[in-house]
Parts: structure tokens; C-alpha cells; sequence
């Protein structure tokens, strides 16, 4: 039996060991090629403190003005006890204002495991809005302790002065209203609107999300490619997200491939006629020559990111794949070699646990195993964007 575990050096190790734990039960986690270094880097130049999690953007709100009410007195498992009483009260308050979509818990109920706060956490530090450096637990054992801030002589007061000690959350957070634990929605203010575009670009001014929250609107699309500004973009961003189009697509046949082989071994005959039918439609569909004048070269140079490692057996794996759908038409001329190639990938992911040779692991797949196109996180932000327009 597998297991994962840490040892506790600091505050940092523990946040970065915490946001691994999530990703696990993160709808574009089921990554079986390995390819989740790539795909998070391209997501975070795009949509930088966005999650697969996320829900509605004025939870970058609710947070802060939950936790910047909290008592500071009483001990940390008596201020966590507390945050997560008012979370569950924003929870019933969001489906007494007739929120339906999005709100976190709403089946759950009392019994909520993923509040909130640990929803949002990092991207209201990426974004700029909680200046505490550390994690929730460490939020709530250093709040008796942490220094008030003292107020301003004068309202045109800088925000940097007059201050005895580094404020929690940013200073300009608007505040919360009126009645927020017993009636309340999504819906932005004129005020939350701004601060949030203000944040984003403090925080992340060159992020494709900043242009399109800056721009405004509320138009939609499947994905962010297929965006009808896209023309628009700054040329950086037009570059990234035409990367992320063609690794997409590309990868998506993989991850195709993939399913089909384990089909087989299964023996499922409507699965296999299933991913057959779904291969001959992606193959239709590819760009070969806009495949065969991708530069992988500018690619990785683009797509590096500092909270992200790409290893090589991914690169290669990547490279690999693209030559050989540039070569073999697709994979019509060398199936066999496309069937070898994310057989060896898989197999040196899981090891003793790949589904080619563990024969309990192969009983166990249900029939479908990250067989969808990569979209970088452009789900979660454009609702965000939706919700930032209707504000």
C-alpha cells in the first residue's frame, strides 16, 4: 500500500506539501503522463492564483472578512473551531440568499471537510490580498499575539504608515456587509470589483487573467484559444496560449491512447469501439501543420516557470510524441510506435503500479483515466471574470 507523508521543517515546506495534497482530489490531477509540471506552468503565467477547486470569485473576500473578524484572544484550536463555524455560516447564508452554483458545502452541510479558506488560501496570497506569510494553522495560533495595526491620522494617509506591525490582510480590503452570516450572494460591488482588478494588477500585472479583468466584458468561450479576443492578447500571452492549444491537442491524443490500450486489456469491447471512434475524430481533427512548424525549443523556453520543475523523462516524453505524430501523419503510419511510447511513459510513472503489469491495478480502472483536453484552468477563470463583469 502506497502512502505519502513529510516532516514539518517550516511553514513553507508544510503550504507546498498541503497544495500537493489537494491537487490529488483536483479534477485535472488525473494526470497518468506525468505531463502536471507542464500543464500547471502554462496555468500559472495564464491564470495565476486560479485552482481547479475555485468556485466564485468573491470567496477571495468572504475569507479575508471572516478571518479578520476572528476573536483575538482564546487559544489556536479554539480560533480554528471558530473559523470554521463562520464558514459553515457563510455557507447557509450564500443558500439563504439563493445561491446555487458554486457555493462550497452546499450539499455537504455541517459535515464540510474542504472549507473554504483552504480553497483559496494560496491565491489570496499570489494575488496580494492576505500579507500573513504562513498557513492557516499558523494564522490562527499567531492572531493573540500579532500586533494590532494602528489607524490613520488622516484618511488621504498613505497605507504603508502610521502602522506598529505588518498588516494581515491588505489594507484596502473592502468591508464586509451588512448581515453577511445571514443573507448573502456572489455578487460584487462596484467596490469589490475594483479592489479585486486593483490586486490583480499589483500582484500580477503581465497574467493574461489581469489584461482580462482589466478589459472587462463577459465574453465566453470553451476555451481560452478559442476566446473571441484572442487577437487582442499581448503578444506574450497570445504566444502561450497558442503553446497551450497545440500541447492540448497533441497530449490529448496520448491520453487517448492510452485508455484504448488499457481498454484492450481489459478486454471491453464498447470501451475499445468507444476510444477507437474518439482517436479517428482527434486525428481529424489535428493540425498537422500547424503541429510541424511548433517550435518545442521556444516552447519550454516560454513555459518556464519558477514554482514549477519539468523534468526530462517529460520532456523527452514530449518531444517524443510530437515527432512522432509529425512523422507518422498523426499516429497513422506507426501505431505501434505511439502504443510503445505511452506504455514505456506510464510504466516508469507508476513502477510497480502501472496497469500494464499490475494486473489488481488494471481490475481496478473504471474505464476512463484523464481522457479529456488540457484547459490550463481557463474554467475557473472564466467564471471569475464572469462574476468580476456582473460586479
Amino acid at each position: 500500500m502506497s502512502s505519502i507523508g513529510w516532516i514539518d521543517f517550516d511553514e513553507k515546506e508544510r503550504d507546498r506539501a498541503n497544495a500537493l495534497m489537494q491537487l490529488f482530489t483536483e479534477q485535472e490531477a488525473r494526470d497518468e503522463l506525468g505531463m502536471g509540471a507542464i500543464r500547471d506552468s502554462i496555468a500559472d503565467h495564464l491564470f495565476p492564483g486560479t485552482s481547479t477547486v475555485q468556485t466564485r470569485l468573491r470567496y477571495m473576500l468572504f475569507v479575508p472578512w471572516i478571518f479578520s473578524r476572528l476573536p483575538r484572544h482564546g487559544n489556536s484550536m479554539e480560533v480554528l473551531d471558530q473559523m470554521r463555524a463562520d464558514q459553515l455560516k457563510l455557507r447557509n447564508a450564500l443558500v439563504a440568499g439563493r445561491e446555487s452554483n458554486g457555493v462550497i458545502g452546499v450539499n455537504a452541510g455541517p459535515g464540510l471537510k474542504r472549507l473554504p479558506a483552504s480553497v483559496y488560501w494560496a491565491g489570496l496570497e499570489n494575488w496580494g490580498i492576505r500579507l500573513f506569510p504562513g498557513s492557516i494553522d499558523s494564522y490562527a495560533a499567531s492572531l493573540h499575539s500579532w500586533p494590532k495595526v494602528t489607524s490613520r491620522d488622516h484618511h488621504a494617509d498613505d497605507y504603508g504608515a502610521n502602522r506598529s506591525a505588518p498588516p494581515l490582510w491588505h489594507p484596502q480590503l473592502p468591508s464586509p456587509p451588512k448581515g453577511l452570516f445571514e443573507n448573502a450572494s456572489f455578487a460584487l460591488s462596484e467596490e469589490e470589483a475594483e479592489f479585486i482588478v486593483d490586486r490583480l494588477n499589483g500582484s500580477n500585472p503581465d497574467s493574461l487573467l489581469t489584461f482580462l479583468a482589466q478589459k472587462g466584458g463577459n465574453a465566453r468561450a470553451g476555451n481560452i484559444w478559442t476566446h473571441p479576443h484572442v487577437s487582442e492578447f499581448p503578444a506574450r500571452m497570445r504566444r502561450l496560449v497558442e503553446h497551450a492549444s497545440i500541447f492540448s491537442e497533441a497530449m490529448y491524443g496520448a491520453a487517448l491512447q492510452y485508455n484504448l490500450q488499457l481498454s484492450q486489456l481489459r478486454d471491453k469491447e464498447d470501451w475499445v469501439e468507444d476510444y477507437e471512434s474518439q482517436i479517428a475524430k482527434w486525428l481529424q481533427d489535428l493540425d498537422l501543420a500547424r503541429l510541424k512548424h511548433w517550435s518545442l525549443e521556444e516552447f519550454w523556453d516560454d513555459i518556464r516557470h519558477p514554482a514549477h520543475r519539468v523534468l526530462e523523462p517529460a520532456r523527452r516524453f514530449v518531444t517524443d510524441w510530437t515527432d512522432l505524430l509529425k512523422t507518422s501523419g498523426g499516429l497513422k503510419r506507426d501505431k505501434a510506435r505511439g502504443q510503445a511510447l505511452v506504455k514505456e511513459r506510464e510504466r516508469r510513472l507508476k513502477k510497480g503500479q502501472s496497469r500494464f503489469t499490475n494486473q489488481a491495478a488494471l481490475s481496478r480502472w473504471k474505464g476512463s483515466s484523464g481522457a479529456y483536453r488540457l484547459q490550463f484552468r481557463w474554467s475557473q477563470a472564466s467564471r471569475h471574470l464572469q462574476d468580476l463583469a456582473r460586479g
